[in-house]
């Protein structure tokens, strides 16, 4: 199985992936942030960067399914191929911080790429208004993060509901305002619930 968290910034996509991969015995597949040579740049001046990081994560991102696509075992990924492209670069282009002939040249790369992908067994989308983002995001002390725009993540956010109002596949709405699932054993239960009642274990 292919098992997918999604959701902005901030929101807590990493951490319950590992939770989950540990509560399950499943093999976690993490978004390259630590490793990525575009991410500083792109928070200090995101119009000349988000066409290079864009394209950097979506080949991130299709090593990342090829690999799953692959593998025996039941994979859990942080965030998908989707989001970069009905989320994050449409966004940048909305903003102005990625031209339209970037634009163009990436829908055109995405589709390509679309075309070997399949939807992962179960979409998770972790759910949060944007003041606990930005909660979450200063208590981790990222400092590339600091720079980030409120009106970036209102935009994300929007981008996020408009997605998952049209996705078709396998999914679960998680609302995450009122709860610590790191931190709170019941909260991550209540999670567990609500996978366990979209896909067989």
């Amino acid at each position: 199985m292919h098992i997918a968290i999604s959701g902005n910034i901030g929101v807590g996509k990493t951490t319950l992936c590992k939770m989950l991969g540990k509560h399950y015995n499943w093999k976690p597949s993490f978004e390259a942030v630590d490793n990525n040579p575009y991410l500083n740049d792109f928070y200090l001046d995101m119009q000349r960067w988000s066409f290079n990081l864009q394209v950097f994560f979506l080949n991130s991102r299709f090593r990342q399914i090829k690999e799953i696509a692959d593998s025996n075992e039941t994979i859990i990924q942080d965030r998908t191929i989707y989001e970069d492209a009905y989320v994050f670069a449409p966004n940048l282009h909305a903003m102005g911080l990625m031209s339209s002939r970037d634009y163009e040249n990436y829908l055109s790369l995405f589709s390509l790429m679309e075309s070997f992908v399949k939807p992962p067994t179960l979409l998770v989308y972790l759910k949060s208004s944007v003041p606990n983002l930005v909660n979450q995001i200063q208590s981790r002390g990222r400092n590339y993060e600091e720079s980030i725009r409120i009106d970036y993540l209102n935009r994300l956010n929007e981008r996020y509901e408009a997605f998952f109002s049209d996705y078709k596949h396998n999914h679960v709405i998680i609302e995450t305002d009122n709860m610590n699932f790191e931190k709170n054993n019941e909260d991550f239960q209540k999670i567990t619930k609500e996978i366990e009642k979209k896909i067989k274990l």
